[in-house]
């Protein structure tokens, strides 16, 4: 009786400890809990989910061409080329791809030839090969032409400009445009870095537009379809119980990498600032498990660059000497040294000032061996940032230059927001 008696104490005193462990722990960790918990409740429609529970009237009976990726799914992870494909009430005709292609297998720049799918039977038209614009052609057999790609919230993410090219030729052919509305992964209150000057306009930056829009493909839609003369007949199928503040991984929706090298949440975060090194001679990463995180370059000291961004304190961030060698890209196979970027806190995270203070640090420390591009240009939207590192301007004194073109921004992209 002792005995048993000992054993049943012991029992709950463990189970007791486990309680009292458990409880730290879901203290400690308040925003996980609160996403796990959300997670389950997949309480967020999507456009997708919306169109086809309320608003299949707008396809039913049409021809319907579709622009999509992998990204386009369900709440549920199905396909959105499968679910139109086996509904008896939508004739699903076309198929076309934007960058990356229909199924996300090519890499970035590569071109996507015509072909047809294995899985529908359906023709698949690139947008990213001879031409990024639907030709007359391409929408013979098309009533009404739909949008459903999931965006990261960067201007120079090239799937946008396919909407807005969609847009323009849907308008040109007479027939209506849909966009399925998705969450922007990193929220949509901030906004962030230069507006672009037409003059750099190019398919990494069609519009006048920050670097970080705060915008959902949908909003983006809207305002350029009203902003800069599209005129086409558009109709955005909202989300329903998405709030701006939200991060991806606050939405309770799985995260389908966007592109071959935009794998995580992480990586989307980072991306307004770092893809910047796209437009030098230093690696950004591809070719590694951490693109857009890993920076380096043969000829860097990663232990110096890292004391000197480091030392920098920039908010939300810090920085660690880091070894690696890329598969492919730039200095593909070749052991490169920089650094990884460690995010500690996204909501003081300031990407696009972090990039261009990473971009500027390299530039002040190498300057015999780090280039700065044509392509620099393009992505940051101008041609002064450029001549402003080379000629030591600091980047308080660059945010100071374009935080009037970016107030002005804000007042009319305050038109468009759809939630």
């Amino acid at each position: 009786m002792k005995k048993r008696l000992i054993v049943l104490l012991t029992a709950l005193l463990v189970l007791s400890t486990l309680t009292v462990a458990f409880a730290d722990h879901d203290k400690g960790n308040g925003k996980s809990q609160d996403h796990n918990k959300h997670r389950k409740g997949h309480e967020i429609a999507l456009g997708v989910d919306v169109l086809l529970d309320e608003q299949k009237q707008l396809i039913e009976g049409k021809r319907v061409g579709l622009i999509t990726n992998p990204t386009g799914v369900d709440k549920d992870l199905n396909s959105i080329v499968d679910l139109l494909h086996n509904d008896p009430e939508v004739e699903l005709t076309a198929l076309y791809g934007p960058e990356h292609g229909v199924r996300g297998d090519a890499q970035a720049g590569q071109y996507v030839d015509y072909y047809i799918d294995e899985v529908t039977g359906l023709p698949v038209y690139s947008l990213y090969g001879k031409t990024r614009k639907p030709t007359p052609e391409m929408l013979e057999n098309v009533d009404v032409l739909v949008f459903d790609i999931q965006d990261v919230g960067t201007r120079f993410y090239t799937y946008i400009y396919t909407m807005a090219l969609a847009m323009e030729a849907a308008e040109e052919k007479g027939i209506p445009f849909i966009v399925l509305d998705r969450p922007n992964p990193l929220g949509g209150e901030k906004v962030e870095g230069p507006v672009l000057d037409p003059e750099y306009a190019s398919f990494v930056g069609q519009y006048a537009i920050p670097l970080r829009h705060g915008m959902t493909v949908g909003e983006l839609a809207k305002l350029f379809n009203a902003e800069f003369g599209i005129g086409a007949d558009l109709t955005v199928v909202e989300m329903k119980k998405w709030k701006r503040k939200s991060y991806f991984d606050e939405t309770g929706l799985p995260f389908v990498l966007p592109s071959p090298n935009m794998p995580t949440l992480e990586t989307a975060i980072a991306y307004p600032g770092t893809a910047l090194i796209e437009g030098t001679n230093v690696s950004e990463g591809r070719g590694t498990t951490k693109p857009f995180e890993l920076i380096g370059a043969p000829f860097i000291n990663s232990t110096e660059l890292a004391a000197e961004l480091n030392a920098l304190e920039l908010p939300g961030v810090s920085f660690r000497a880091a070894s690696f060698t890329p598969m492919f890209s730039k200095h593909s196979g070749k052991l490169s040294h920089g650094i990884q970027v460690h995010i500690t806190d996204r909501d003081d995270y300031k990407p696009v000032e972090t990039g261009l203070h990473i971009v500027k640090t390299i530039h002040d420390l190498y300057p015999e061996d780090v280039t700065l591009t044509s392509f620099f240009d393009n992505l940051i939207g101008n041609g002064w940032i450029r001549e402003g590192i080379e000629n030591g301007m600091t980047v308080e004194e660059m945010k100071a230059q374009w935080e009037e073109e970016l107030e002005a921004f804000k007042e009319v992209r305050e038109t468009y927001l759809l939630y």
